[in-house]
């Protein structure tokens, strides 16, 4: 991981756009190909359980499409089942996964350490001179939906609020709610990047810790468009996709608009630990409406 080693005795919503015009250029033209991974070269055969057969004779279409799905069951009962579980996986809802155990160190990074990200590596540049900052977003957003990712447009305003406190408080702390209680996970900003680890990897491994969430803001766009565009990938190992937002809505929560309360946590954390709870963290997290509070528009932004 890219973090640097500190000490402290204490140590033991996202921005969007909301669309409102619709775009004429694919998402593809503009976005970079992602490698795709190898297909299955094993194959087991499956069976249907009692409990999925009673669920299918449950939903309101199964008389409709009986004779349908009998045919498909019958002519090729791999793709039966593999729209069964598709479609069984999606009404799960996401659960909050268990407290972490130590993972194994990665090694050091120092020469990837001062190479910058840069936007062209993900974009075809050339293709976005034509674009609103609204269109560019909508493309955005859209493309890293299907991902392990979470990915934000922010003001440009907004960002340069963030950036110095990114500078003011480098490292700090962020409770992550779980089955049993919260987990809490160790952040460190580095230049334009954000780099976690939960604190047990952190406390074993050092700047060695492997992460569970990295963010990236590229800052291509901000003098031309008004916008930085942030992408962050995260481990489905250790987190699902809400608890990656969720870890995100706090970076935006406290280093671009954090109340009275939340900035008197980053100070203490930073400058005067010794008075810094978890307590007061976690109950800060539990006022926390994330989804209730609008992201701020562009154009309202200096």
């Amino acid at each position: 991981m890219a973090l640097t080693r500190f000490s402290l005795n204490i140590v033991k919503t996202s921005f969007k756009f909301s669309p409102s015009s619709a775009i004429r250029i694919s998402s593809n033209q503009l976005l970079k190909p992602t490698v795709s991974q190898p297909s299955r070269m094993f194959t087991t055969s499956k069976v249907l359980s009692k409990e999925q057969v009673e669920e299918l004779q449950k939903n309101p279409f199964f008389d409709k499409y009986a004779e349908k799905i009998a045919k498909l069951q019958k002519t090729n009962p791999e793709e039966f089942l593999d729209r069964l579980e598709a479609k069984s996986a999606k009404s799960q809802p996401d659960k909050p996964k268990d407290f972490s155990l130590p993972g194994a160190a990665k090694p050091s990074a120092r020469d990837e350490m001062g190479k910058q990200k840069t936007l062209d590596k993900v974009m075809n540049m050339s293709l976005l001179a034509d674009k609103t900052a609204e269109e560019i977003a909508n493309i955005w957003n859209e493309h890293f939906a299907s991902k392990d990712a979470v990915a934000a447009v922010i003001p440009v305003g907004t960002y340069k609020v963030m950036q110095e406190r990114f500078k003011e408080f480098n490292t700090f702390l962020f409770p992550l709610p779980r089955d049993m209680g919260y987990e809490f996970t160790v952040v460190q900003f580095m230049g334009h990047e954000a780099h976690f680890t939960t604190l047990i990897n952190y406390q074993a491994h050092k700047e060695n810790a492997p992460e569970c969430l990295s963010m990236v803001h590229y800052t291509e766009l901000a003098e031309e468009k008004g916008i930085v565009l942030m992408v962050g990938e995260y481990d489905k190992d250790v987190l699902n996709p809400k608890e990656a937002k969720c870890l995100a809505d706090q970076v935006e929560i406290y280093y671009s608009r954090p109340s009275q309360a939340k900035l008197d946590l980053l100070n203490k954390f930073t400058s005067s630990p010794q008075y810094f709870t978890h307590a007061d963290l976690i109950s800060e997290m539990n006022n926390i409406e994330i989804e209730a509070v609008p992201a701020v528009p562009a154009e309202q932004t200096n």
